[in-house]
C-alpha cells in the first residue's frame, strides 16, 4: 500500500514539474528502444493514439515477413538469422512517414540498425530498473532470450551491454510501474508535444 502511494506521488510530482524538452519532434518516425520489458508495444500503442499517427511493432512486422514467430524463429534458425531479418524490417520501416515504431529489444544494439534510426527518427528510450522489468516479463512467457533462464540475471546481463547503446537515443524517459498514460505524457513532455 505505502509503495503504491508513493509510486503515485512520485507520478504526480513528475506531471506537475514540466521540464525542457528532451529533443524536439519535427515529424520523423518516432521509435522505441529499450530492454524487453519496458513497455514499447504498449506505450507505443498509446503514444501513436495521442499524436493521431500509425503504430507499427517491428516485431510483428517481422513474424509476418517470415511466416514463422519469434520463438520459431530462434528455435529453428538461432537468434542471428532473427536479427538480420529485424535489422531489414527496421530499414523497410524508416521510410520517413511519421509514425511510432516499437523494437525488439535487441534492435538498437545493431550498429547499422542504430545508426540509421538516429539518422532518420526520434529514438526514445523507455528506461526501467532490473526489478520492474523482471516483473513484467515473468507475466508472458514468449522472449526467447529467457527461456529456462532467470529473468532477473538475463536482463541484468543485458542491461550491462545494452544500456550504454540505449543511452544514445536523443530522449530518454523512465518506464517506471506507474500507469503506462504516465509514460506516454513524460514522452510527449521530453518530445515538446
Amino acid at each position: 500500500m505505502a509503495s503504491t502511494s508513493l509510486r503515485c506521488i512520485a507520478a504526480l510530482t513528475m506531471l506537475q514539474s514540466p521540464a525542457p524538452p528532451q529533443a524536439v519532434w519535427t515529424g520523423q518516425p518516432i521509435v522505441l528502444v529499450g530492454l524487453m520489458g519496458a513497455g514499447k508495444s504498449t506505450v507505443g500503442r498509446r503514444l501513436a493514439l495521442r499524436l493521431r499517427l500509425p503504430f507499427v511493432d517491428a516485431d510483428t512486422e517481422i513474424e509476418q515477413a517470415a511466416g514463422m514467430t519469434i520463438a520459431e524463429m530462434f528455435a529453428q534458425y538461432g537468434e542471428q538469422y532473427f536479427r538480420d531479418g529485424e535489422r531489414r524490417v527496421i530499414a523497410r520501416l524508416m521510410d520517413g512517414a511519421p509514425k511510432v515504431i516499437a523494437t525488439g529489444g535487441g534492435a538498437f544494439v545493431n550498429e547499422e540498425t542504430r545508426a540509421l534510426i538516429l539518422a532518420e527518427a526520434l529514438a526514445v528510450w523507455l528506461d526501467a530498473s532490473i526489478e520492474v522489468l523482471a516483473e513484467r516479463v515473468r507475466k508472458r512467457g514468449h522472449r526467447p532470450l529467457l527461456v529456462g533462464k532467470d529473468p532477473a540475471q538475463v536482463l541484468r546481463e543485458l542491461a550491462e551491454v545494452r544500456n550504454p547503446l540505449y543511452a544514445q537515443a536523443q530522449v530518454r524517459v523512465p518506464s517506471n510501474n506507474v500507469p503506462h498514460d504516465f509514460t506516454v505524457r513524460a514522452i510527449l513532455e521530453a518530445i515538446g508535444k
